[in-house]
């Protein structure tokens, strides 16, 4: 797979870009600010339908506008699709297809399958929970886009049922008296059932993460030290990974033996919105004690496990490297580029062009105050 064009209208700094691309690498070199990340993001946003940088759309904008227009064209074994977004701070989105409306945005799921690494991937080591939770999930939609609804079910599920526990629970410290609680016996139902599949499919991915993330960890630091990695639920570490109906019963259980609990927070404490991905390097957690090189090669390699996952399941995702190679020592960047030079298509943005390596100098552009110009 790889993005033949790319256009976009009012995207971030740009008012109107298009630009060819071709399969193979492809760098884009520049000084800070000019624009050099805004075209892996407007890719970015068509794979998952959200940005690495920023949590809301309206950033995506340009100032002054009241939309933004992104278009691409995918190349999937010789077949082109045209995935078109429009983006409408505070309303729905629009997608199409081949021009075609698609019902719902998160439709166009899976045309475009890319694993962007970035420098915000730091998170993923030294953020918090969700990080890694996002982490997990947006790899779950990218392998298998129907984990999008799932996803979105459990969140809506989560935020009604929280809304009923924290009325109930306002109610009580301002005097206003017991409100009724008896719809939360639905609302837990639909939190176990929706729960219950995406926890499955956490865990299956985690398991399955295991064994590349670590390879990956091996190469880039050259063996220095073991990396793992292990999904811890709030129900235990010990659960029927395979097994929906007993992941619903134990979700319920869970959901009835916290009902008093969450009555006196005012919030939901069990499900899949408090698990944890913990992260280790030999014996300790990674978060607080790994030096900032290994929290770098650390993040890197779950991007390389990524790609890996994805593509042994017979669609080769797009890889893009934001400024990356600055971070790396050299030998960092020669294993890195042995790493990933096999890729069908591999986009790096960088200040100094010198600092990526010859086996990933293919297309170079230049990006410089809005414009976007191809020079080799």
């Amino acid at each position: 797979m790889h993005a033949r064009h790319l256009e976009l209208i009012d995207f971030r700094s740009y008012e109107k870009l298009t630009i060819e691309l071709e399969a193979g690498p492809s760098v884009f070199v520049g000084p800070n600010g000019q624009g050099k990340t805004n075209l892996l993001e407007a890719l970015g946003y068509v794979a998952t339908l959200g940005s690495h940088r920023v949590a809301a759309d309206a950033p995506l904008v340009r100032s002054g506008a009241e939309r933004a227009i992104v278009r691409s064209t995918v190349v999937n074994d010789a077949r082109e699709l045209l995935v078109e977004l429009e983006i409408v701070p505070g309303k729905a989105n629009r997608a199409r297809l081949n021009r075609a409306p698609a019902t719902r945005p998160r439709d166009i799921l899976g045309a475009l399958r890319m694993v962007l690494f970035a420098p915000e991937d730091l998170s993923l080591v030294r953020g918090d929970p969700a990080e890694r939770r996002r982490f997990l999930d947006e790899l779950l939609v990218a392998r298998q886009p129907r984990y999008a609804g799932v996803r979105s079910d459990y969140e809506r599920v989560v935020k009604q049922r929280n809304a009923l526990l924290r009325t109930a629970y306002l109610s009580r410290k301002t005097g206003a008296g017991s409100r009724d609680l008896s719809t939360l016996d639905v609302w837990d139902n639909h939190l176990a059932q929706h729960g219950a599949e995406l926890l499955a499919g956490r865990l299956e991915l985690a398991a399955e993460l295991r064994a590349p993330m670590s390879r990956a960890y091996e190469a880039v630091s050259q063996g220095k030290g073991h990396a793992d990695m292990a999904y811890s639920s709030s129900l235990g570490d010990d659960l029927p990974a395979a097994n929906r109906s007993l992941l619903t019963a134990q979700l319920l259980e869970a959901l009835a033996q916290a009902r008093t609990q969450e009555i006196e927070r005012g919030v939901t404490l069990v499900g899949p919105h408090r698990d944890e991905l913990k992260l280790t390097l030999g014996d300790l957690p990674v978060k607080g004690y790994a030096s900032h090189g290994e929290s770098w090669s650390y993040a890197l390699a779950m991007r390389l496990a990524s790609f890996d996952l994805l593509r042994a399941g017979g669609i080769e995702p797009i890889l893009a490297l934001d400024d990356v190679f600055a971070e790396l020592d050299t030998g960092r960047r020669e294993r890195l580029a042995e790493l990933v030079s096999t890729a069908e298509q591999t986009l790096v943005t960088c200040a100094v062009a010198g600092d990526v390596p010859a086996a990933l100098q293919g297309a170079r552009y230049d990006v410089h105050e809005g414009e976007v110009r191809r020079v080799l």
